[in-house]
């Protein structure tokens, strides 16, 4: 099967009330895991790439691990450019074989945010990719993506329609209270997501899906794997299964997981190592780390998402 957009995926979604994963990929291990859990589950899934991890990985490696994913798993799975910020970097990867990008312009003033998501978007549909825009910004730290707490915003209803119907995009990411990173709230605050502000969008934009970012919920047995062999982490909250659960039955259809799958690896080669200190073959350790990494994805498909047997 070869590489699919998300249009069907998304329709069928928020039809049937759950949401694709769309998990970020780095190198072989990780898109092995995320695919074979999606193999065993029948599951459509989303690789996304963030221009971070094309400088590490190389662009050319990345679409081949996809394609080599396509060919062992015949699933429906959409490549994706995880927030691209520019109209070049888009391009390149609309020219480079991607089924979907994401024009990240929620740094720029609404007006230039239209003017360039609607570019990327001329540019994405006369090659038969999709779009996915975003309106409002989320707080945090992931590759790229550096914004503060006092930087944040939440999406403001009262912009999408004019927002979609001026640019054209396929989906829309929103801010409700996700946040990038491991360290998403401080101890002792709640996490909460805004679900009227996520009711008011579907109902200024009936039938159209919806994107979460920053959506890991941040495992607390990792975090613990990670410092009982000896990490330094701080206690971290996510963002509870229930909540995303909750927006995956209404107008979410993508609910993006990074963290999450860094926190597995990571906390799987350190036991390893504190195991086997004196091992020194790779797939001694990086084989453990991609059960981990397939087993997480088993469980975000059946609580968070409920996207198996969907494909």
């Amino acid at each position: 099967m070869p590489l699919v957009t998300t249009t069907e995926m998304f329709k069928k979604a928020y039809e049937g009330g759950y949401a694709i994963g769309a998990f970020n990929v780095n190198n072989m291990e990780i898109v092995q895991g995320i695919t074979e859990a999606g193999k065993e589950l029948n599951s459509p899934l989303i690789l996304q790439v963030s221009a971070g991890a094309r400088k590490y990985a190389n662009h050319t490696y990345l679409v081949k691990l996809v394609e080599a994913a396509l060919i062992e798993t015949d699933l429906p799975i959409a490549l994706h450019l995880d927030h691209g910020d520019s109209f070049e970097l888009c391009k390149s990867c609309i020219d480079g074989g991607f089924s979907s990008v994401m024009i990240d312009g929620s740094h720029h003033s609404f007006e230039d945010n239209i003017a360039l998501t609607k570019k990327v978007v001329e540019y994405a549909h006369d090659h038969g990719v999709v779009v996915e825009g975003e309106l409002g910004r989320l707080a945090g730290i992931e590759d790229a993506v550096n914004v503060s707490d006092e930087d944040a915003s939440y999406t403001r209803p009262e912009e999408v329609e004019e927002f979609v119907s001026r640019t054209g995009v396929d989906s829309l990411a929103i801010a409700i209270g996700t946040s990038h990173g491991a360290y998403k709230f401080k101890p002792g605050q709640k996490p909460q997501l805004r679900f009227d502000i996520l009711e008011k969008v579907s109902e200024r934009l009936p039938g159209f899906p919806i994107v979460l970012h920053g959506a890991s919920s941040v495992i607390p047995e990792f975090v613990q794997m990670i410092n009982e062999n000896g990490g330094n982490m701080p206690d971290a909250i996510g963002i509870p299964e229930d909540m995303l659960r909750q927006a995956a039955k209404m107008a979410v259809c993508k609910i993006n997981i990074d963290s999450d799958l860094r926190l597995a690896m990571t906390a799987t080669i350190r036991k390893y190592f504190n195991e086997h200190p004196d091992h020194f073959d790779p797939r001694q350790y990086l084989g453990p780390a991609r059960n981990a990494i397939k087993e997480m994805v088993m469980h975000k498909i059946n609580t968070v998402l409920g996207s198996a047997g969907k494909a």
